[in-house]
């Protein structure tokens, strides 16, 4: 077993962590104060600086998550820091900013709502920036489902022509930024009139307003069909998203927003000829380092964009910043932080 390497300063016995002893309302994330995590050999001990909130944490707190969730449990799927211990091995530093997401964090092992997580060495992203902690705590959940998307589900090329399906969530706007930095051409969608001027905030080259008719509006611009197309709704609009690509272009499902995850009595006929169909569900290592450092860099210099909505800061406002994102109004990201 390797050493492990620690921050000059140690660590506190206790933490301030926001803890979901029993599944409920908003009042059910409770804050404690908690032993600070030990670290196991392999894994890395993280000072938290920010941290997204996300649909998935809301869930894990109703206790409408699948079994793997048990209680108590900090929630919490990705996070923001600093390295505060590590094995010697791991090629990371006490100081080092680094990201971490998914792995069943704030699932089955407690997550990031706290001022320390531990987490296997192979979830953490490293990172050097001069961005502020409130912009890059957005980041990693979010450009790694849509980074995954576009690059492992649809291999996007420069050139090409994506359309996105539910492109005012944080990941439908995400994905069109990385695609517009790539170079691709963007069509996405929206249901409403009013969020149409969102999309094109974010550099999407054909807003669309989904009133039934997305197939009919894609073929009128691209009447061969789209290369590729990125379903963030569900299965409620999948055979109509599988409509809208060319011959030997593919589909990736993501997401379901609109909450339909199956079809039922499904037959594989709904599938146009020469059109695939895949699936995308990632990890942190699906993001590499240097991806991450690029899109950080093209953050800093103004060609990549961020949907933040809103920046709350500490524990206290976790309840408030699930509230908001139970409500719908404001797009992008809601992102918590731990200020010192």
């Amino acid at each position: 077993m390797s050493q492990g390497t620690a921050a000059g300063d140690a660590a506190p016995a206790t933490m301030r962590a926001v803890v979901v002893t029993r599944p409920g309302g908003l009042d059910a994330l409770e804050i404690k104060d908690v032993p600070v995590p030990v670290r196991k050999p392999g894994w890395v001990r993280i000072q938290m600086k920010a941290f997204g909130v996300n649909e998935s944490e809301i869930t894990t707190r109703k206790g409408e998550s699948d079994a793997e969730v048990t209680y108590p449990r900090v929630p919490g799927i990705e996070g923001v820091g600093v390295v505060d211990e590590t094995d010697e091995a791991s090629g990371l530093r006490p100081g080092q900013q680094v990201a971490t997401m998914m792995g069943n964090m704030g699932r089955s092992f407690d997550g990031s709502y706290a001022q320390y997580v531990t987490v296997p060495t192979a979830q953490v992203i490293p990172f050097e920036t001069s961005l502020p902690w409130d912009l890059v705590g957005a980041l990693p959940e979010m450009f790694q489902t849509a980074y995954g998307s576009l690059a492992t589900g649809l291999g996007l090329r420069a050139g090409q022509t994506l359309l996105i399906r539910g492109g005012t969530s944080t990941v439908g706007l995400s994905a069109a930024t990385i695609a517009k930095d790539l170079g691709a051409t963007v069509l996405s969608t929206t249901r409403s009139p009013d969020r149409a001027g969102e999309l094109t905030a974010v550099g999407v080259d054909h807003p669309l307003v989904d009133n039934g008719t997305i197939a009919d509006q894609v073929r009128e611009l691209m009447p061969d069909g789209v290369d590729a197309a990125l379903e963030l709704v569900g299965c409620s609009v999948l055979a109509e998203t599988l409509r809208t690509v060319r011959r030997h272009g593919t589909v990736c499902f993501t997401g379901a927003l609109a909450g339909q995850w199956t079809i039922p009595d499904f037959t594989p006929f709904i599938i146009p000829s020469g059109v695939r169909l895949t699936s995308y569900a990632g990890e942190a290592a699906d993001l590499p380092a240097d991806v991450f450092a690029h899109q950080l860099q093209a953050i800093a210099a103004g060609s990549l964009k961020v949907p933040v909505a809103k920046v709350y800061h500490g524990l206290e406002q976790v309840r408030d910043a699930q509230a908001d994102l139970e409500s719908g109004t404001t797009p992008g990201k809601h992102v918590v932080v731990l200020d010192d």
